[in-house]
């Protein structure tokens, strides 16, 4: 499963590449509210864990809005892109309600390819925001609990989140941002400077490891447990790079000003990313009762293709093929020791298998 980006007619001009507090913010969040998916983070996570009852039962209360799905709300709308958190607040609060619950009303339902009711048709008391609260409230209780304050007082629910976006940038984010932002501004005009010289989708897919150009054309296909296809043109392109967003990467189009693609900055991400088609080798190389028994023997001291199949009791060509397996998914290294060429098990590759799993299925 993969989303295509079809750039076709973007130009330099059209992509614009810089960080955002409120996206940064976001990530945070979510990393926050979702600690067990991040061990990465987990230093970070417990200083922030600090602040007190009453600002983590507020981000309790909104946390759907940054879950998976992420809400439109949170990423940029305009290009140039804000200069700081406080524009970008300040920007939210100058939102004509109508706008505010078309970027909002989404992301507390949470996923994507459901129809969200339009923001005329959640007035209070019509059947679409009836049947919209009922629709949230079938995907969680939190989630329910914000429709129906969404429906009944859209202002006041903005400016209650607000307060908690504020009540968080002085708690924690503050402090974080100053550190964050010095390297992700140099890694930005990084990207502005390639995109002067190179295509947005040759750019593209030197900034994500996972990403890779398809068929004719400006397409490229970023790996993703999702499916979709998008036009970008003629908006323009947003890239977000971010320090705490990683295993995730995140396209939303929902907004007709820009398509946002918010992504992990390199030194940001653990070496060697998995795309979906290597965790799938991987995983399908250790499914065989066989490579397994080869794996126990490779656990050891560096070892032949003979000598292994000796102690197995299999012929060669056997083993050469199993260890061809292991091989091409990672899992077996090979050195040449003058004529002889001796195996050992990816020790380290396989411990990293629980965390790759969790890595390529939450991106």
């Amino acid at each position: 499963m993969s989303i295509i980006l079809d750039l076709g007619g973007l130009g330099p001009a059209d992509v614009a590449a810089g960080p955002s507090a409120l996206s940064e913010l976001m990530a945070s969040l979510h990393v926050l509210a979702e600690p067990e998916h991040h061990p990465e983070a987990a230093g970070w996570t417990a200083r922030a864990a600090a602040a007190g009852d009453e600002l983590r039962d507020e981000l309790s209360v909104f946390a759907p809005l940054w879950a998976r799905f992420r809400c439109r709300l949170f990423f940029p709308r305009t290009v140039p892109l804000a200069a700081s958190l406080d524009e970008e607040l300040a920007a939210i609060a100058a939102l004509p309600v109508e706008d505010f619950l078309e970027l909002v009303a989404p992301g507390i339902l949470g996923s994507a390819g459901l129809r969200v009711p339009t923001a005329r048709e959640l007035r209070a008391g019509t059947a679409s925001a009836e049947d919209y609260a009922r629709r949230c409230l079938r995907r969680s209780y939190a989630r329910g609990e914000l429709a129906r304050q969404l429906v009944a007082a859209p202002l006041q629910l903005r400016d209650r989140l607000l307060a908690v976006l504020r009540a968080a940038d002085t708690a924690f984010f503050a402090d974080d941002w100053r550190a964050l932002r010095p390297p992700l501004e140099d890694h930005a005009r990084e990207v502005r400077r390639r995109l002067a010289v190179r295509s947005p989708a040759d750019v593209l897919t030197e900034l994500l490891p996972t990403a890779a150009r398809v068929g004719p054309g400006e397409r490229v296909r970023l790996d993703k447990l999702q499916i979709d296809e998008v036009r970008v043109a003629p908006r323009p392109l947003v890239l977000v790079p971010s320090a705490r967003v990683w295993p995730h990467l995140t396209v939303k189009r929902e907004h007709p000003s820009c398509v946002v693609v918010q992504y992990a900055a390199r030194g940001t991400t653990p070496a060697g990313e998995l795309t979906l088609r290597d965790l799938h080798d991987r995983l399908m190389a250790l499914t065989s009762p066989a490579r397994m028994e080869l794996c126990r023997h490779l656990l050891g001291e560096p070892i032949t293709t003979s000598e292994l199949a000796t102690r197995l009791g299999s012929s060669e060509p056997q083993v050469s093929r199993a260890l061809r397996t292991l091989r091409d998914a990672g899992l077996v290294r090979s050195t040449r020791d003058g004529k002889l060429v001796r195996h050992r098990l990816a020790t380290d590759v396989v411990q990293r298998l629980g965390h790759d799993v969790l890595a390529t299925v939450a991106r």
